[in-house]
């Protein structure tokens, strides 16, 4: 049969019923000729616009370059002698006959894809199986043109994605480069993943001992098919992600860079960030990203998979703050051209990042700078040691200003991007923490306005926890924070600034460095602007408060003794009449939150200057009036859904309630604010909380305050006084149970247990709330202590609990009844005590 003859009949699928031979080198070696020739034909192919994988590696491209076949050379004699006659003919002439050749070779190669379709068949020997899907695939690699010459024959999709379960590596290798080939079509992407090929992929790859050429291929194969969105949602299985995390770790950098290209394009779908989360895919790309892995750092192709994924994932903002979690850091690009005014000092004598200078001991400079060049080698016995914050942030400081003196920090003189200017300026990218906190350090003092607002924005949303404070303290961030906050007058500016303030001032460390770079003039005179707005405000208040905490303060005074003369009389000068007098006018107005911000820097200034007179002057009983009368405490504990909401808001008012009772402590020792003002009203108020159900942690200022107002004197008062009656009864006996029922010391639960007994023995009401305070049952199991103290004051309490028959229940259910049989039978010291609880409960 002569070779057209096979070729026609293929072309009209009437195949004879033969078994098919093995086929040739010499007809594989055409396909692939003939497929090399077609790619250099057609250069106008549609692909899709991202990178697609349809090159073969090595191997592949070494087999295809040998085209001197029988057949090849045949076909071609007959079409070139014309041009071998002619060798003075025109260039278009010999196209021509470039052209016709190609159209022939076509029409012969289409031939010969029917027959390696036919040759897929389940029908057929499983070699000759693995044979055709070797040269389809080989052929598939000439282009579009190519793929669709195999993809008009309907079903060798799915006998293609059937082969992927054979046990064969080189079948599974040539049917997944294939599928692999046909995926790059945008045409084609729908229908292999209707064809279960995503399935079989997944299975292939779940193989315990794969090889690699195997894992590389599939993966690429869902490379290509995931630039597709619907088929995304398919792949973002936890199954695939998690066998795409652990090919992360593989020892080739082809699977590596394969695995990271397949979860950026799943990345790009805002849905499937929960579940890429969840399978824990941040920590593995940061790893890649830092390069803490010396094998990784040549793979600029994973690190930059790694960083597209990342920055996906941070557009979210608790994403985000596993990101930096991780030490990486988002950085905003600016341009290459917004670093041009750096201006580094070249010539000044060398200091740490914070500003910190390095004491100069040498007597005389050195003749060509030899000194302070090599400084660092040299350190003096008497200098501290550099901790390794500093020294992370001299790592930093040194490599950004090299790079941005070189002008090699960024490399595109301009943002150019498809979108809109503000999505150009809103460019990331993500450094490791040291570089990331240089970088934003760095920016903080250039010219541009729009790279420092930029810049002061990252470092407020990388602030999320103590390390990334200090670190950009150690870097110097606060120094050209305040200096923006003094100079430049424009809000769009000063609102990043004084976020970043806020954010850095969580720190108590970074909160004495903003104090004494200053910060605390320039934000009372900010506050001081009536047309200041609201966000500005809070956030304002929220430094202040952090700064300018009374608790802390008291804590100072105490280890560290009294405040530096200068420190204390700065911090006089700056709270005067004016401060005060507009902290009063936004407590009166301001929400919850801003009150008791207000409240607590006015306390601050109690406890700093004890000359009251400017806070009395003020309408200041107003804003204890409102900062005392809480909604929440009147209103019921609300439905399940909404008993969330609730507990938040009842921890708010606790937080104002505490510290508009330090505050009415304090004033309470001038002698001018209780002849001014009527304290009833306020003991009032007072009382009611201590009745309410706010937590009990907040109740202590509170029943502070309520004692102080009973007796300015300080003079003891009895336990029966009605006021310290109502501070036992819902404040003191609460605080008693807690102690016995958490975890503590047998010291502490022994104190709180003799403290019951001499409060129920002078306070009849005490019993009952001691039992509705759940106080039983630790008593019940303080009987069983060893300690002889504690188990006689256990008994006495609950002898008093049982004069009261409604108790007898909650004392049984206890398992009080036992452990007191117990006693009674050992004669345990106390025995008779136990032995008349126990006469006294109906058993």
């Amino acid at each position: 049969m002569s070779l057209s003859t096979v070729a026609s009949g293929v072309g009209g699928l009437e195949l004879p019923s033969f078994r098919l031979l093995p086929i040739s080198s010499t007809q594989i070696q055409f396909l692939t000729v003939n497929a090399r020739k077609q790619s250099r034909r057609r250069r106008e192919l549609s692909f899709s616009p991202f990178p697609l994988l349809i090159h073969s590696n090595h191997r592949l491209r070494h087999g295809f370059s040998k085209p001197n076949s029988s057949i090849d050379r045949a076909q071609c004699s007959g079409e070139t002698g014309h041009s071998d006659t002619t060798e003075k003919s025109s260039v278009a002439s010999f196209e021509d006959g470039e052209e016709a050749r190609s159209e022939s070779s076509s029409g012969l190669g289409d031939s010969y894809v029917a027959l390696f379709v036919r040759m897929l068949g389940l029908d057929n020997d499983p070699l000759d199986r693995e044979q055709a899907v070797d040269a389809l695939w080989k052929y598939s690699l000439g282009g579009k043109k190519c793929v669709d010459a195999i993809m008009k024959f309907h079903g060798c999709l799915n006998l293609i994605v059937n082969l992927l379960k054979s046990e064969s590596s080189s079948t599974c290798e040539a049917a997944a480069g294939l599928i692999r080939s046909i995926a790059s079509v945008n045409l084609y992407r729908e229908s292999v993943a209707e064809s279960g090929a995503l399935e079989e992929i997944t299975a292939l790859l779940s193989r315990p001992s794969l090889a690699t050429v195997v894992k590389e291929q599939s993966i690429c194969a869902l490379w290509n098919l995931t630039v597709d969105e619907e088929i995304r949602e398919k792949v973002a299985d936890f199954d695939i992600l998690r066998l795409l995390i652990g090919f992360l770790e593989d020892d080739d950098v082809n699977v590596k860079e394969a695995a990271g290209g397949v979860l950026a394009n799943i990345a790009l779908s805002r849905s499937n960030h929960k579940i890429m989360v969840e399978v824990g895919v941040i920590p593995k790309l940061a790893k890649l990203l830092k390069g803490d892995n010396s094998d990784n750092k040549g793979s600029k192709v994973i690190r930059k998979e790694a960083r597209n994924v990342l920055l996906e994932l941070a557009k979210d903002e608790y994403y985000r703050i596993l990101v930096i979690e991780e030490g990486v850091v988002p950085i905003p690009i600016i341009g290459a051209d917004a670093y041009k005014s750096f201006r580094p000092d070249l010539y000044s004598w060398p200091s740490l990042p914070d500003g910190i200078k390095v004491e100069q001991t040498a007597k005389a400079p050195s003749r060509f700078g030899a000194s302070e060049l090599l400084l660092g080698l040299n350190v003096d016995k008497n200098v501290d040691e550099v901790d390794e914050a500093k020294m992370k942030a001299i790592v930093g400081r040194t490599n950004q200003q090299f790079l941005a003196r070189i002008g090699a920090i960024e490399f595109e003189k301009e943002i150019k991007s498809e979108g809109t200017v503000k999505s150009q300026q809103q460019q990331l990218t993500l450094l490791p923490c040291v570089d990331g906190v240089a970088r934003l350090v760095l920016m903080l003092g250039l010219a541009d306005e729009l790279a420092v607002t930029r810049a002061a924005e990252s470092v407020a949303d990388a602030s999320i926890n103590e390390d990334m404070r200090v670190s950009f303290m150690e870097a110097g961030a606060v120094k050209p924070l305040v200096q923006l906050l003094a100079n430049n007058n424009k809000e769009s500016v000063k609102l990043p600034v004084i976020r970043a303030l806020k954010n850095l001032s969580l720190s108590r460390t970074v909160c004495e460095r903003i104090e004494a770079e200053g910060a605390v003039p320039f934000l009372m005179n900010l506050l001081k602007q009536p047309e200041i707005s609201l966000s500005a405000t809070e956030q304002i208040l929220d430094i202040l408060a952090h700064i300018l905490d009374p608790s802390k303060e008291m804590e100072s005074k105490f280890f560290e003794g009294p405040v530096s003369g200068s420190k204390a009389e700065s911090r006089k000068e700056v709270l005067d009449a004016a401060v005060i007098s507009r902290l009063v006018q936004i407590a009166k107005t301001a929400s919850p939150n801003l009150l008791r911000k207000a409240i607590s820097i006015i306390e601050f200034g109690t406890v700093a200057n004890p000359n009251m007179d400017a806070i009395i002057s003020e309408d200041i009983t107003t804003v204890l009036n409102v900062a005392l009368r809480q909604k929440v405490l009147e209103e019921p504990e609300n439905e399940a859904e909404e008993l969330e909401k609730h507990l938040l808001e009842l921890e708010e008012a606790g937080l104002t309630i505490s510290a508009a009772s330090r505050l009415l402590t304090k004033l309470i020792d001038s002698e001018s604010f209780r002849q001014t003002n009527d304290t009833k009203v306020f003991t009032e108020l007072l009382r009611k909380i201590l009745r309410s159900s706010l937590p009990l942690h907040y109740k202590d200022s509170v029943a502070n305050c309520l004692v102080k107002l009973a007796s300015p004197s300080s003079l003891p008062q009895s336990l029966n006084d009605p006021i310290n009656v109502e501070v036992t009864l819902y404040k003191t006996i609460p605080r008693l149970v807690e102690q016995m029922s958490f975890p503590s010391s047998p010291e502490a639960k022994e104190e709180a247990v003799l403290e019951l007994n001499r409060i129920v023995s002078e306070v009849p009401e005490s019993t009952q709330a001691l039992a509705s305070h759940g106080g039983i049952e630790p008593l019940v199991k303080l009987l069983e202590e060893r300690n002889d103290r504690c188990v006689e004051a256990s008994l006495s309490v609950l002898y008093n609990l049982s004069m009261d028959s409604e108790n007898h229940t909650a004392i049984i259910r206890a398992g009080a009844v036992p452990v007191l049989r117990r006693i009674v039978m050992s004669q345990r010291p106390h025995w008779n005590l136990a032995l008349r609880l126990l006469r006294d409960l109906p058993v």
